[in-house]
């Protein structure tokens, strides 16, 4: 699936219209004029884009195919917020804002979404100052942010009150749960990656301290 293709798009993230896939490409052009001058993702994975990011964050669509109000923190070069912004776009009424404190990213992540027309918001605060500027929402994603007990710190305003979350984790992910439990209980769903044999999506619910 690491063909530049509709169908690899389709197979990571459920049903996707052409127009979708032609942007999402676009994109993907867009962004690696950016990266060369403000590294918004590592070098090493700068090579394969759409298969390391873009098809890695587009899974989510096919995991929550139904929510419309998202919040994705860290954005950093937009992943998974703004490939989302573009799938949710062929939802009616649906949306996503993304937090991102670094001034040039959240100036990437802005031109984005007016080159675009996305149904995206950027919130340009710290993680920490941003949950009295996003209405309660009904997803909160992360990528390449931070350990799984930081995550919950940092989400846990909106987790509590109802929100799902949706985070990308790696191989070791069983130990971040594992740290986690110290201070959380929530319920967990462990979502083999699509893009990554050894990765995982963790969706956690019901988020209440121990």
């Amino acid at each position: 699936m690491s063909s530049f293709t509709w169908k690899s798009l389709q197979d990571a993230a459920g049903p996707v219209s052409r127009e979708t896939f032609d942007r999402l490409v676009a994109f993907e052009a867009m962004f690696q004029k950016w990266n060369r001058s403000i590294n918004l993702v590592a070098q090493s994975t700068a090579g394969d884009v759409w298969q390391r990011h873009i098809l890695d964050s587009a899974q989510l669509a096919r995991i929550e195919p139904n929510a419309t109000h998202w919040v994705d923190i860290g954005s950093g070069g937009g992943f998974p917020g703004l490939v989302m912004a573009f799938l949710l776009a062929e939802r009616d009424g649906a949306s996503i804002d993304l937090v991102e404190s670094n001034r040039k990213k959240a100036s990437f992540l802005q031109t984005v979404i007016g080159q675009f027309s996305l149904p995206a918001r950027v919130v340009a605060r710290r993680i920490e100052d941003s949950h009295a500027l996003v209405s309660q929402p009904q997803i909160v994603t992360a990528r390449a942010l931070a350990s799984l007990s930081v995550l919950l710190d940092l989400s846990s305003p909106w987790l509590i009150s109802g929100a799902r979350g949706l985070f990308h984790k790696g191989r070791d992910y069983r130990a971040e749960v594992q740290e986690s439990v110290n201070r959380w209980a929530f319920d967990l769903v462990e979502h083999p990656s699509v893009t990554d044999p050894y990765g995982v999506i963790l969706e956690l619910s019901n988020l209440r301290p121990v």
